[in-house]
């Protein structure tokens, strides 16, 4: 890689944020951003911490992260895609379920990804065609081959409850034939659950660059498919409606999407 980027020194980097998701002085100091959209003074000190640190040590790479409109002109250039708190709602109310979310951009698609929940002391990390790992051991999706022996995860757009008919039917068509159903709010998590085998398929609208950049690459080094929900490839740079399965079930849960949408 042209930046002679590690995984394992951008895992570092990311895993010295943790802290900063256990204080509750910061977490406490919140803003909100539209519609059950929120920002806390934790959420702006891991992206700093992390921009300072990756400019510091790759002063080329550029920025395209989620608070305080860091977007650059350009994305056909090396960028870091950043989510510093991935799931802010969750962790104001403690739910434990949040997590640093961070890919590298190598100006046509992403080639590394790290995903972090401190809480849990979970990491998942990927490197183009080199597996993905949780842990730091190589981990991969189920082999369950259908919707009847799957179980399901869903987003609810929240920002957007002009579409909860559509996500609801969706969701319940979904539902009927897959064994159940979660909900956990972090869009980087979930797309990593699928990536580690806990589940089989994960949906949701409209999701932003920096909540599914590292996640796609992460379950698609652990042998999932992610696409948009037309079954089309994923943008990565830009906002995107997600379907994320194990392979197995990917044309069957396209199948009765389309037909909901």
């Amino acid at each position: 890689m042209r930046y002679n980027v590690g995984e394992r020194e951008l895992i570092r980097l990311v895993h010295q944020t943790g802290a900063i998701f256990r204080d509750r002085t910061r977490v406490s100091q919140v803003r909100e951003k539209g519609l059950d959209d929120f920002v806390t003074q934790a959420d702006l000190a891991v992206q700093e911490t992390l921009r300072t640190e990756l400019s510091r040590r790759w002063p080329g790479i550029g920025f395209l992260a989620e608070e305080d409109a860091v977007r650059p002109e350009r994305r056909d250039r090396p960028l870091w895609i950043l989510d510093p708190i991935d799931g802010t709602n969750n962790l104001i109310h403690g739910f434990r379920e949040s997590a640093v979310s961070l890919a590298l951009w190598d100006g046509t698609r992403a080639v590394m990804g790290v995903v972090y929940n401190p809480f849990q002391r979970e990491t998942f990390s990927a490197a183009l065609g080199r597996g993905a790992r949780y842990n730091g051991q190589p981990m991969g999706v189920s082999k369950r081959p259908d919707l009847a022996h799957s179980l399901a995860i869903f987003g609810t757009s929240p920002y957007e409850k002009e579409r909860a008919d559509l996500v609801f039917r969706q969701a319940k068509e979904i539902y009927l034939r897959t064994e159940d159903l979660r909900r956990g709010g972090s869009a980087a998590l979930e797309l990593c659950k699928v990536a580690a085998g806990r589940a089989e398929l994960y949906f949701e609208f409209n999701l932003k660059p920096w909540d599914y950049a590292a996640g796609q690459l992460i379950l698609r080094e652990a042998g999932g498919m992610c696409t948009d929900l037309a079954g089309d490839p994923l943008p990565v740079t830009e906002n995107a409606d997600i379907l994320a399965t194990n392979g197995q079930v990917h044309g069957e849960a396209l199948e009765v999407l389309g037909r909901q949408r």
